[in-house]
C-alpha cells in the first residue's frame, strides 16, 4: 500500500501527536471512500506505522477516529479493519441525508446568491469532465454549495458527517451502477430549480435523488449472486 502524501502524514519533528492522528486519518479516510482499501481489509498499526513513517500511537488514534465514523471496525483479539459495507447503516444514512439535507436546502434557497449558484454550476462542470475520478469530492462540493446559505452549523455538521459515511457506498453506486450519468443530469435539475427559487421542486428533486440512490445501492448490495 503507497500514498503520495504519506511523507506529508508525519510533520515536522515534534508535530503533536493529535495532529499527526488527524492527518493519518484523513489519508485513510480517502483510500477506504475511494476503494483502495478494500472492506475487511486488516489494518496492521506496525505496517500503518511505517508506511506513514510515524510511531503507533498517532495510527492507533487515527483508527479509533475513523472508528466513530463507522469506517473501520476494532476488535482486541484481530486489530483493526476495513469496515465491511452495511446494508443497515446505508439505509438509516440515506433515510438521515434526505431528511436533513432537504431542511437544509429549503432553508438556504431564499439566502441563496446568483454568483454562489453561478459557483455551483461550475462544480458541475468540473465533476462532469473528471468522471468516476472525483465523483465523491466533486459531488460533496456541489451538495454543500447550495446548502451553505441555510446558515445553520450544526445542520451541516450533521450532514457533513453523513457525507462522509455515505461516501464510500455512493462510490460503490457511481462504480457499479452506471450511476454517473443519471447524478449529473439530476444535478443539473436540482440547479435549475434552485435558480427559479422554486423551494418545493428543489426539495422534491434533492429527496428523490437522494432516496433513488440509496435504493439502487441497497438492492446491489442485498441480491443474491
Amino acid at each position: 500500500m503507497t500514498h503520495p502524501d504519506a511523507k506529508a502524514a508525519t510533520g515536522p519533528t515534534g508535530k503533536r501527536a493529535g495532529d499527526q492522528a488527524s492527518r493519518i486519518a484523513g489519508l485513510l479516510r480517502e483510500e477506504i471512500i475511494s476503494g483502495a482499501l478494500a472492506a475487511g481489509e486488516p489494518l496492521r498499526q506496525e505496517h500503518l506505522a511505517v508506511h506513514y513513517r510515524t510511531s503507533r500511537m498517532p495510527v492507533r488514534d487515527a483508527l479509533r477516529l475513523l472508528e466513530t465514523e463507522g469506517l473501520v471496525q476494532l476488535s482486541p483479539n484481530k486489530g483493526a479493519i476495513v469496515a465491511p459495507l452495511d446494508t443497515r447503516e446505508l439505509k438509516e444514512v440515506y433515510e438521515m441525508r434526505a431528511a436533513l439535507e432537504t431542511l437544509a436546502l429549503r432553508h438556504a434557497i431564499p439566502e441563496m446568491t446568483d454568483s454562489r449558484l453561478d459557483l455551483a454550476a461550475g462544480i458541475l462542470d468540473e465533476a462532469e469532465a473528471s468522471g468516476l475520478e472525483n465523483f465523491s469530492d466533486r459531488n460533496k462540493a456541489f451538495h454543500f454549495m447550495l446548502y451553505e446559505p441555510c446558515a445553520r452549523p450544526r445542520l451541516l455538521a450533521q450532514i457533513a458527517a453523513l457525507n462522509e459515511t455515505a461516501g464510500r457506498y455512493l462510490r460503490q453506486a457511481a462504480a457499479r451502477l452506471d450511476y454517473l450519468e443519471r447524478s449529473h443530469r439530476e444535478h443539473r435539475e436540482l440547479l435549475a430549480a434552485c435558480r427559479q427559487r422554486d423551494i418545493p421542486l428543489a426539495c422534491g428533486i434533492l429527496q428523490r435523488h437522494i432516496e433513488d440512490a440509496g435504493s439502487a445501492l441497497y438492492r446491489h448490495l442485498t441480491q443474491k449472486p
